[in-house]
């Protein structure tokens, strides 16, 4: 198995996710893992679709806000100093509705994100 490794990274794939009937991951401890991919056994259960269909949103409305509202989204993530995106910030926001969470990050960043600022009693 290591040599299968050695070669796929030879060649310069990033082996992470799926391609054909195999998934690929990187182990910490051991390296490259691939197996068959594996159709799950029964339905999503609503949870998980109510989920996805979440995420689904927050993509569609990512695309729908303007250059300047994604940069702005960006630049508060920076200025924060958050270890995460704009797009995974705004994705939290959109998921969760925490707009307190929001809030103290407009203030940290000095940059307004959502009109309506939730203002804690």
């Amino acid at each position: 198995m290591r040599r299968a490794e050695d070669l796929v990274k030879f060649w310069g794939w990033n082996t992470q996710g799926d391609f054909g009937p195999w998934t690929f991951f990187t182990d910490k401890r051991r390296g490259l893992v691939w197996f068959l991919k594996a159709p799950p056994l029964e339905p999503p259960s609503q949870w998980q679709s109510s989920i996805r269909n979440k995420i689904r949103i927050t993509g569609y409305t990512w695309r729908a806000i303007g250059p300047k509202a994604k940069a702005d989204w960006e630049r508060a993530a920076k200025r924060a100093h958050l270890k995460i995106t704009g797009y995974n910030l705004f994705t939290y926001y959109i998921t969760t509705g925490d707009a307190a969470a929001i809030a103290t990050i407009q203030r940290l960043a000095k940059i307004q994100l959502i009109p309506l600022i939730y203002e804690a009693p």
